[in-house]
């Protein structure tokens, strides 16, 4: 017999099937299936079929058209050639041979062979008892299996403050770190401090130039020098360190050197250049002390800023001390004994050809110096050997090459390339009215994060900054991020939560009380089509989370979050909350209960804020 009905007299036992998935509903429908295969008659699959006779995640879907039903199978069409069947007809015999169940409503056949599922309501008011009783941890699964990951994030070198770019990678890096965390892995933090290299030297010398300046010199201020305002009081922190030691005519410094730019020069040779008389006339000690008080005051703002953003890190990994504690040195040894270096040209090369890479790289260049490739290598071999089963790099679109030589690197040192996944953040256009806003670091014409913050707050930061895919360029709308109006979507979100929270307030105030218990008891009640449509959204939220972390997808929570919402919101202006009838009454709180703690949970993987009022 088919079923049909909502009653029968077989009674099955529902098992996972797929340990990463988390929603009950479709592991009953799941669980239906398979024993649906399991009883099906002698001759309808030959013995050759049998190996593919198992379900796969893919053969359950959620149905796109709720007239279609709620869960789609699509074994019979994928089964059908094996099956040496029509897929209709194969379909057929699975529906014969399905178990009965009473959250099953009804099972029909559409189309070329789906098998259509129709949940009864009762089903589909089970997840406001499970959310209700789960709380903050509704939503979470096993998927991640407790391997490790490090997220590496952020990581902009520190000659300046964040600018708006960053503060996109921050967002994108930590929602990431979030949905990971929620999908069952053991997630780590870290921030990559590039405090070596040339930059490094450009930003001391920039340093030191301002507070020449301080101290009365004149000159022209190079044009590949870091120039923004934010250098004048770290100049004046270098001039409260160094005194009047650090101070040096400008004569000394500028005659002799190459043009720069402006008078028909290179700005790349006459910024190096300057770098060069800087060491010559103030020894390493002094070169490095403006080093230093940059560094320090430049990184201590990162730290504030990101960390009044929400973003929190366990480590600050410092790009110098893979020089000091020998962890560059140990890569080079590594590579050198596995035969995959050799010498060109005075400088030392690694095969990266060998492993997929398009061009051999060089590791030491013919002065001796070790390149920013050595380094990063280094790195990821450090990070393998702290335990990590995922190297995941959140990391500028223009570093599309960095992969490739990153993990033949690895491999070349024994460890799995594919342990490292690159995810590439695209661009952020920032508009106010119908200007672009263009940023630059050296000449201080940007907008900062902390300004942005300042500006449309975290909550729409945070928001904004993910609601479009990382591999997308990001147009955002100060104005709209801003409005108090259902048209802005982080405000439409979290209105829906601070709705609930007065709902319980009004009930309050008339002196009434919520009894969970009797809601749940009653939510048999609940018949109303906003009310299984508020349901049926709540149900997909722990796929949705394990789809999220899988794709690394962080997008996909902010529009799962609009659509509950505006269920929400619908399921409000339908129908009241607070009737005479206590039993239904405390079914609908029970509901929207639900409901409220799911925004909560999915607004604080974003980093967003839940207010309770607004």
């Amino acid at each position: 017999m088919k079923p049909t009905t909502a009653t029968g007299p077989r009674s099955i036992t529902i098992r996972p099937l797929f340990a990463f998935r988390s929603n009950p509903l479709k592991t009953l429908v799941e669980s239906l299936v398979v024993q649906a295969l399991a009883a099906l008659p002698a001759g309808i699959l030959p013995e050759d079929a049998q190996a593919s006779a198992r379900l796969a995640p893919a053969d359950i879907e959620r149905t796109r058209d709720a007239r279609n039903g709620d869960f789609a199978c699509t074994i019979a069409l994928r089964l059908a050639k094996a099956a040496k069947k029509n897929p209709r007809q194969l379909a057929e015999a699975l529906l014969a041979a399905l178990p009965i169940h009473a959250d099953v409503l009804k099972v029909e056949i559409a189309g070329p062979g789906f098998i259509n599922f129709h949940l009864a309501p009762a089903a589909w008011q089970g997840v406001v008892r499970e959310v209700l009783a789960q709380g903050d941890t509704y939503g979470r699964s096993h998927q991640g299996g407790g391997k490790h990951a490090i997220v590496e994030f952020v990581s902009a070198n520190p000659t300046g403050p964040l600018h708006v770019g960053h503060g996109r990678h921050a967002a994108f890096g930590a929602t990431l770190a979030n949905l990971l965390t929620a999908a069952g892995w053991q997630v780590h933090r870290e921030y990559y401090i590039n405090d070596a290299g040339r930059q490094m030297e450009i930003l001391a010398a920039s340093t030191w130039l301002r507070y020449l300046q301080q101290r009365g010199e004149h000159f022209t201020f190079p044009s590949n020098g870091y120039r923004g305002d934010y250098l004048l009081p770290i100049a004046e922190q270098l001039g409260k360190r160094a005194g009047d030691t650090l101070h040096r005519a400008a004569a000394d410094i500028f005659t002799g050197l190459p043009p720069d730019e402006a008078a028909g020069g290179d700005k790349d040779g006459y910024i190096d250049a300057v770098i060069v008389r800087a060491r010559e006339l103030l020894g390493e000690d002094g070169f490095r002390m403006a080093l230093d008080v940059a560094l320090e005051d430049i990184l201590a703002d990162i730290r504030q800023d990101l960390g009044e953003f929400g973003v929190v890190y366990e480590r600050w990994y410092s790009e110098r001390s893979l020089t000091t504690n020998g962890a560059i040195d140990r890569a080079l040894t590594l590579l050198q004994s596995q035969g995959r270096v050799y010498e060109k040209d005075g400088a030392l090369w690694f095969r990266a050809t060998e492993f997929g890479d398009e061009k051999d790289r060089v590791v030491v260049r013919e002065n001796g110096v070790k390149t920013y490739f050595a380094s990063d290598i280094a790195y990821h071999l450090e990070k393998r050997e702290r335990g990590f089963d995922l190297l995941l790099d959140i990391l500028g679109a223009d570093h599309h090459g960095y992969i490739a030589r990153v993990r033949a690197g690895l491999e070349a040192m024994g460890q799995p390339g594919d342990s490292l996944e690159v995810r590439l953040v695209q661009f952020v256009t920032l508009f106010r009215g119908e200007e672009k806003v263009q940023m630059s670091t050296r000449s201080g014409e940007f907008i900062t994060l902390r300004q942005l913050r300042a500006e449309v707050g975290n909550d729409a930061c945070r928001f904004y900054y993910v609601m479009r895919s990382n591999d997308q360029h990001l147009d955002f709308d100060l104005e709209l991020a801003t409005k108090r109006s259902n048209d802005n979507p982080v405000y439409y979100i979290q209105y829906a939560h601070a709705r609930v929270s007065s709902v319980l307030r009004q009930l309050a105030e008339r002196g009434l009380t919520h009894d969970s218990a009797s809601g749940q008891a009653a939510l048999g009640r609940l018949t109303e089509p906003q009310e299984q449509a508020l349901a049926a959204t709540l149900t997909r939220y722990p796929e949705l989370i394990d789809s999220a972390a899988t794709q690394r997808a962080p997008h996909l929570l902010v529009h799962y979050l609009r659509e509950l919402a505006n269920d929400f919101h619908s399921y409000y202006n339908a129908h009241p909350f607070i009737v005479d009838d206590a039993e239904l009454r405390d079914a609908r709180l029970a509901l929207v209960l639900a409901t409220r703690q799911v925004l909560r949970n999915g607004l604080g993987i974003l980093g967003v804020t839940a207010p309770e009022s607004m």
